[in-house]
């Protein structure tokens, strides 16, 4: 079992560190990071399995999903035990723009 961090969700993790370090203050990015980090690993051991993404199960497409920390949405797959990432997505952003941006380039 394994939790992979795509590309692009890696770029949404270095934004959004970057966003937090210049805004608010590190303690505030490390609280998040850890929060971000902590809900990946409920979702790798199988505790919490997230709820469909609203917007790609509307037409049929069920195998993505998403959890919510207290100000992040996260995007991932399940492959067999692993965990794939697609998106890391600040609950400000225009997250229907992203998520689509982001799967049609996969």
């Amino acid at each position: 079992m394994a939790i992979f961090i795509l590309p692009d969700a890696q770029e949404d993790l270095l934004s959004l560190q970057e966003y937090m370090l210049d805004e608010w203050s590190e303690s505030d990015w490390l609280k998040a990071e850890d929060e971000i980090f902590e809900k990946l690993a409920l979702v790798e051991t199988g505790f919490l399995t997230g709820a469909s993404v609203q917007e790609l199960a509307s037409v049929g497409i069920l195998e993505y999903r998403n959890v919510f920390t207290s100000h992040h949405k996260l995007v991932y797959r399940r492959v067999g035990d692993d965990t794939f990432v697609y998106a890391v997505a600040g609950h400000r952003q225009d997250y229907p723009t992203l998520l689509m941006k982001r799967l049609l380039r996969s």
